[in-house]
């Protein structure tokens, strides 16, 4: 497997997170869903154009935001600069050669630390993990959200530059490395893997559609019932909250 070239400007990623902010229902579907784990001082790793951002700041939470490129941080820093929850905005590569030289300022320095569709990316993930360990207090929580189930893989992913899809035990055993106790993982949005695979393997689409991504908000809170029905057992996405 071969590394992606780090892009300073993301095009196809860009245009993606702009879709999904037209999705506020959703966002708001993620936001309900890990904050019941997000406590005290909070940093989010992949912090892109703030669409998950801005539920934490509007709920008064404190929060750092980070992301790999600078284009990103310098729109977060317009959008939420007044903001007084924001603890700052950091332009953040996980998986740094230098990680401890240049961010040990941060290390066990929040109570929590997130990354939502952002660990696919990363080539090694495993290190990853790792630093984001460097970050927590003791007692403190990692959230990741990845994309699920490798036979999904399709044009969106590889668009993306997804390097893998992830499934339960995958991603515990991956906490597990890193020294996380595990608390729990769940699969996310069961609603979402027709979508994924009709637009993206079938009818090879390389960006998520804004029409569909239209309609899908405005069925999220029966998405919503369907995931607790199955009991989360299935899912486009799945969730891992460990514990340092």
């Amino acid at each position: 497997m071969n590394e992606f070239d780090f892009k300073p400007v993301d095009l196809e990623g860009e245009e993606t997170l702009k879709t999904i902010a037209l999705a506020d229902h959703f966002n708001r579907w993620m936001f309900d869903t890990i904050r019941p784990y997000c406590t005290g001082n909070i940093l989010e790793i992949g912090s892109g154009l703030g669409n998950i951002s801005e539920f934490f700041l509007h709920a008064q939470a404190n929060i750092y935001l980070t992301d790999i490129r600078k284009s990103y941080c310098e729109g977060l820093r317009r959008k939420f600069g007044r903001n007084q929850s924001l603890l700052g905005v950091e332009t953040m590569d996980l998986v740094d050669k230098d990680f401890d030289a240049k961010f040990s300022k941060h290390f066990n320095q929040f109570d929590t630390v997130f990354a939502l569709n952002v660990v696919e990316h990363i080539f090694d993930d495993r290190q990853a993990l790792i630093n984001c360990h460097k970050l927590i207090k003791t007692g403190g929580h990692l959230i990741i959200l990845v994309p699920a189930n490798q036979w999904l893989y399709n044009n969106f992913d590889k668009e993306l530059e997804h390097y893998r899809r992830y499934n339960k035990k995958g991603l515990e055993k991956l906490f597990s490395f890193a020294g996380f106790s595990v608390l729990g993982t769940q699969y996310f949005n069961a609603a979402g893997m027709a979508g994924w695979f009709i637009s993206g393997k079938i009818q090879h689409h390389k960006i998520i559609p804004e029409g569909q991504i239209r309609l899908y908000n405005r069925l999220v809170a029966l998405f919503r019932l369907f995931d607790r029905l199955i009991l989360n057992s299935f899912g486009l996405s799945v969730i891992t909250v460990g514990k340092k």
